[in-house]
């Protein structure tokens, strides 16, 4: 007996712009004339692809096209992709929010749905009935619910307001009862959109448990949607990227979150984009042709700088920071090389190389910013920003806090000739 659980065969959905619906009058008495005489949709041959960035002459756009993929019974199916790509409408139509334009789903199974904050639950309900209603809508007895409420309380910590509406909630209260009523209420399909970001970091990392024990230890299958890519890497066997409402990759996690940070910025190599005859000429990360650092590799960032006049002191410096812009570490040049003066030569052309240990990062993004700078003035001559990709599963040498005084040997500069 096939243990699929979840098939989707050319499911695609389309929307008109701007219009709730269908559209007009005309366009719903076409559709029905053309199911009266067995033809096809005559609008489904038409619109545009979904790409929220461009400006469309359509009045249809696909947001899903040609969809297809299996999950098997207590998969973890991780769905990734950027904002507007498609994952919400899918997941939409797996919970029976929508219907497809075209194409099947198949489940086997109750499926237990959580898309935002505070989903199938009546505001002007208190906690504790928006449980007994959600166990009636997943065909549950009030025995079985009376079974799991403790738990679904207890996990949720809600309790003290568990009388009171639930339009009185805060949304991270929403999303912990939400999220407790949908995996405690024994759902064989647990499905979970980008909700969980809303509660705090223990409720995330209670939800992340709570999922994995409930696929590994009781066989349920679990969508997860997420823009945290550590989470869907630790918990998530296999991973699908949606672009534009198709499927572009579906395979490992680790190779579909690789191909979808590559896919940020195409390459891994950068050079300033104005052609300069001073300060900082070109920076470049890794070889050439790498498309991505892995994070159990060292990390090798190339600078190739000269001035337009004589620097007696000059200093060079790497800056880290997140993608939020906050900056986690620094090092520079003559800290390292533990060399009083470096005098830089006008119109010669110098290189430099910092050598970032392997298992340092993460997998994440990070922004990478070369300063060149003359130490006598404290003036900033030149600087060149860029973005590298980590890729492949995230080491176990998670980076620990340390002194800046500490970072500087983890960090090696050499002048090349």
């Amino acid at each position: 007996m096939s243990d699929t659980v979840i098939k989707v065969e050319n499911l695609s959905k389309q929307y008109r712009l701007g219009l709730v619906g269908t559209g007009t009058l005309s366009h719903d008495l076409n559709r029905f004339w053309a199911r009266v005489r067995g033809k096809e949709d005559p609008y489904s041959k038409i619109g545009d692809v979904n790409d929220r960035t461009t400006k469309t002459d359509s009045d249809y756009v696909w947001a899903l096209k040609d969809i297809n993929f299996e999950v098997k019974k207590g998969e973890v199916l991780g769905i990734i992709g950027k904002n507007g790509a498609g994952k919400s409408t899918l997941l939409k139509i797996l919970s029976r929010v929508t219907t497809p334009t075209t194409g099947s789903v198949r489940m086997k199974g109750r499926v237990g749905s959580l898309l935002e904050v505070g989903t199938g639950f009546h505001p002007e309900l208190t906690g504790r009935e928006n449980v007994y209603l959600n166990g009636a809508i997943l065909g549950m007895r009030k025995w079985e619910i009376d079974k799991k409420l403790d738990e679904i309380v207890d996990f949720s910590g809600v309790e003290k307001y568990l009388d009171t509406p639930v339009k009185r909630y805060s949304s991270g209260m929403k999303v912990r009862l939400g999220f407790a009523v949908a995996a405690h209420l024994e759902p064989e399909i647990l499905i979970v959109d980008e909700v969980l970001a809303v509660g705090d970091s223990d409720f995330q990392t209670k939800c992340l448990g709570k999922m994995e024990d409930v696929s590994k230890n009781h066989g349920r299958t679990i969508l997860f949607v997420s823009h945290n890519l550590p989470s869907i890497t630790s918990l998530c066997s296999r991973a699908l990227l949606v672009d534009r409402g198709v499927i572009t990759l579906s395979g490992d996690t680790s190779t579909v979150i690789a191909d979808y940070l590559i896919g940020n910025t195409r390459k891994n190599r950068y050079s300033n984009l104005d052609v300069k005859d001073n300060g900082i000429l070109s920076c470049s990360v890794g070889t050439e042709g790498d498309v991505y650092t892995p994070v159990g590799l060292p990390t090798v960032v190339d600078i190739s700088f000269k001035v337009e006049k004589s620097i007696k002191d000059f200093g060079l410096a790497l800056i880290v920071t997140n993608e939020n812009g906050s900056q986690l570490l620094s090092s520079e040049i003559n800290d390292c090389l533990n060399i009083k003066d470096l005098n830089l030569e006008h119109g010669k052309v110098l290189n430099a190389r910092v050598t970032i240990p392997s298992h340092f990062f993460n997998l994440k993004c990070y922004k990478f910013r070369i300063s060149l700078g003359d130490n006598l003035s404290g003036s900033i001559l030149d600087s060149a920003e860029f973005q590298v990709n980590y890729s492949y599963k995230m080491s176990n040498l998670i980076y620990k806090h340390r002194k800046k005084a500490d970072l500087v040997p983890l960090f090696k500069w050499d002048l090349l000739d």
